[in-house]
């Protein structure tokens, strides 16, 4: 079963923050992926709200719950008490964890693991107790150590960050030393039980590389490439061939 799609809307609040205005819609565009064949949709809402707004999250619900009840809503972010609170107020089908430091640009390394384990353990059964899965952001490179660790937390995915194999567009050599380094964490994630998501820096070119490296390859979380496609494209176009080299 090919990977399935969900659609970072993040990019899509940060235009529109630009101006004190309603357009381009969240929701709206969120509207024409599902309707496209996105799977879901995920949001990174930061603590400075500087594109995702807090008052954002509760119309993508409604969005969903109204309009494609099959579809899922991915909330994302560092699990402080306002976050955690945000999550259980929008009840979405997935959590993904990330340790991000509030001032980062954007996500760009996995959890230690072995590290936080104590502490994600009992974030992780907060959230499993109010019905959602959860995913952690995992480095590419994962040793199965780590990726051991990550599954006595009890969450049921992890989601590799794929920021360097995106990085190495114009370099096939160095992308296919990403790949390899993907599918042997994606490989020992599989025999431990751990679902295997993706997301950072993938475009239409790189994904079908990487659902060949990871043949159980769950779901791909994507904004900056999507939208960037979407103005050449369009929205509805550009979620179709997504969701074509996903397959």
């Amino acid at each position: 079963m090919p990977a399935q799609l969900s659609v970072n809307l993040n990019a899509v609040a940060m235009l529109r923050n630009r101006r004190d205005l309603p357009w381009p819609s969240v929701t709206g565009l969120g509207r024409i992926a599902l309707q496209n064949g996105a799977h879901g949709l995920t949001v990174h809402p930061r603590p400075d709200q500087r594109h995702i707004r807090f008052s954002d999250l509760p119309g993508i619900r409604a969005l969903i719950d109204d309009e494609f009840p099959h579809a899922e809503f991915n909330i994302e972010g560092y699990p402080t008490d306002e976050f955690l609170e945000l999550v259980e107020a929008n009840e979405p089908e997935q959590v993904t964890l990330v340790p991000d430091d509030p001032s980062q640009a954007t996500s760009d390394h996995g959890w230690d693991f072995q590290g936080k384990g104590n502490f994600l353990r009992a974030v992780v059964q907060r959230l499993k107790k109010n019905g959602a899965r959860v995913s952690l952001f995992c480095d590419p490179d994962a040793s199965r150590a780590s990726l051991e660790a990550a599954g006595a937390t009890g969450a049921d995915r992890v989601e590799f960050y794929t920021g360097p194999y995106g990085g190495t567009h114009d370099d096939p050599a160095r992308a296919a030393e990403e790949l390899e380094k993907l599918a042997t964490a994606g490989r020992i994630a599989a025999e431990l039980g751990l679902g295997v998501n993706a997301g950072h820096d993938l475009t239409v070119e790189n994904l079908p590389g990487l659902a060949r490296a990871i043949p159980g390859l769950l779901e791909v979380s994507i904004g900056h490439g999507l939208i960037a496609d979407a103005i050449e494209h369009g929205m509805a176009e550009t979620v179709r061939r997504f969701v074509k080299a996903c397959a």
